[in-house]
């Protein structure tokens, strides 16, 4: 059986901001669980992993929810011709409001 490569992680720049708004206690648990999801199947839909159901002004494909009480959200794009996994956006989930470098943000 051959060895699947594993997708690149691509963080966009604007991701250091969305991160230094959350606590660094989670900052491992975050960027383990980007690599756990990421790295082989970043499209197959499961209970924490899902594809968005309209467009986003990020340009943003898929959502996974993570952490305690899956409040955090990380948001990517797959580019499979690059084999890669565009990771734009990281944000905390407080209540029904979504909060992407400590201010509320609209998918």
């Amino acid at each position: 059986m051959a060895r699947r490569n594993p997708f690149e992680l691509i963080y966009d720049p604007e991701t250091v901001g969305h991160l230094l708004t959350i606590d660094l206690k989670h900052h491992r648990l975050i960027k383990r669980t980007i690599k756990e999801n990421f790295s082989f199947e970043p499209e197959i839909e499961t209970r924490n992993r899902k594809p968005l159901l309209r467009p986003s002004s990020l340009g943003v494909d898929w959502e996974l929810r993570l952490g305690p009480d899956n409040r955090f959200r990380v948001f990517y794009r797959t580019d499979f011709a690059g084999h890669a996994v565009h990771i734009l956006a990281i944000g905390v989930k407080v209540g029904s409001r979504l909060f992407i470098k400590g201010k509320v943000f609209e998918l």
